[in-house]
This record gives structure tokens, C-alpha cells and sequence, in this order.
């Protein structure tokens, strides 16, 4: 298996660049070569006369601002869609193989890859594929990102159920608050309850957040061979 860990969501607009940036920086913390990617990203603007993406520009921050952005990012669409509505868009096809490549210099380069998905796992890349055929064609191990709201429960089992079918590993879970509610530990609980892996921790609404939690990633230093 390879050194990479591929962070799903549930939904779109879950957190999933909140919490690859937050592992990043803790394992970086640690003195653990942790960089990031986003191999698909839509929503490019143009700053200061370039294409930009602020997905790709945090996860390039957090990765240590060493990487090319080429090497974070290989596919960017203008249009804030699907992915393989906004490449049908530009004649372009999305391919496994490159993303493949750039994962595999990555790894020579690193202890460990963390990679951010777009959307949830059965967003398609193409016309025949999904993330999901993308993760188990890279041989990845998935974390999910849960975006704590009405719906929450049901969404995360489908993707465990999708995960399962794939015969992915799914090795771990974060609660994440993205609407300012009041936490509700018996959704947490229900979670815990019907979800195969563990908890890496809850992250709070981002406006009450302190900054001093950490991730629990005992479960994911073992799966990936990081001591």
C-alpha cells in the first residue's frame, strides 16, 4: 500500500482542505515530512495575473511552500462544477495515470502524501470514472471528513458501504462543524456507533475554534508505516 491517504467528504463544501491542512501541519509538527495535493480542483480565479485556487494555495502553504503547484494541482477548471463537466468544457479528459505520476514523485520526495478529494466519493472525474475507481486505482487508504449537520448520518454510511464494496480501507473519521450550531454529541455517538474506523478528533465551528486541538493519529501512523 501506498504512502498516501486521501481525505473524502461526505458532501461538498465539508472542510475536506480545513482538515488536510490541519494534518499537515500536525504531522510536519511532529518532524514528519507530511505534503499535500489536490490533484482535480475547480473554482480557479484569476489573482494578481494569475489562475488561483484557494485549495491549492493552502494546502501549498501547509505543505511548506517548497512543491511546484503543478506537483499539488494537476487538473484546474475555471467554473466551480463538477470536474468532468468543466474538462468536457475544455475539451480535456481527466486521466488516472497523470495524477498517478505526480503521486509517485511525490512519495520519492516524502514521507507521506496527504491527497484532497473533490466533492464526495462518487463524484465522477470522467465519463466512466469517480473518485472512488481514482482512490482504489491508487491504492490509497481514505480518511472521511463529516460535515456535522441534518443528513450527516446517512451520507457517511453510504460512503462507508461505497469504501466497502471497493474493498478500500477506511481507516479513520473527523467530525466536522460546519455550521454554527450546538455541538450534538448523540449524532457524534451514532457516528462512533455505525462507523467502522475511529474518530480523529472534532473540529468545531471554525469562528469558535481555538487552534489547539490535535488530530488522535495513532490509527494512521501504523496504517502508513510512520512511527
Amino acid at each position: 500500500m501506498r504512502r498516501g491517504i486521501f481525505i473524502a467528504g461526505t458532501d461538498t463544501e465539508v472542510g475536506k482542505t480545513h482538515v488536510t491542512c490541519r494534518l499537515l501541519k500536525q504531522l510536519r509538527g511532529e518532524a514528519i515530512d507530511a505534503v499535500g495535493m489536490k490533484p482535480i480542483a475547480s473554482g480557479m480565479e484569476i489573482v494578481e495575473g494569475r489562475m488561483a485556487n484557494q485549495d491549492i494555495e493552502m494546502i501549498w502553504q501547509a505543505s511548506g511552500e517548497s512543491l511546484s503547484r503543478e506537483l499539488i494541482n494537476q487538473y484546474a477548471y475555471q467554473p466551480f462544477i463538477a470536474p468532468h463537466l468543466a474538462a468536457a468544457r475544455q475539451a480535456e479528459i481527466i486521466t488516472i495515470d497523470v495524477i498517478d505520476r505526480a503521486l509517485a514523485e511525490l512519495e520519492q520526495r516524502s514521507d507521506v502524501v496527504i491527497i484532497e478529494g473533490a466533492g464526495g466519493l462518487m463524484t465522477p472525474i470522467n465519463r466512466n470514472q469517480t473518485f472512488l475507481d481514482l482512490v482504489h486505482a491508487l491504492d490509497l487508504v481514505v480518511v472521511l471528513v463529516v460535515a456535522i449537520r441534518l443528513g450527516c448520518i446517512n451520507h457517511a454510511l453510504l460512503t462507508q458501504n461505497a469504501l466497502k464494496k471497493a474493498g478500500i480501507p477506511f481507516v479513520a473519521w473527523v467530525a466536522n462543524y460546519v455550521e454554527n450550531v450546538e455541538q450534538n454529541p448523540e449524532v457524534i455517538e451514532t457516528l462512533q456507533l455505525f462507523l467502522d474506523a475511529p474518530m480523529l478528533g472534532i473540529l468545531p465551528w471554525q469562528g469558535t475554534e481555538n487552534g489547539e486541538n490535535k488530530f488522535d493519529l495513532s490509527s494512521l501512523n501504523k496504517l502508513i508505516g510512520i512511527q
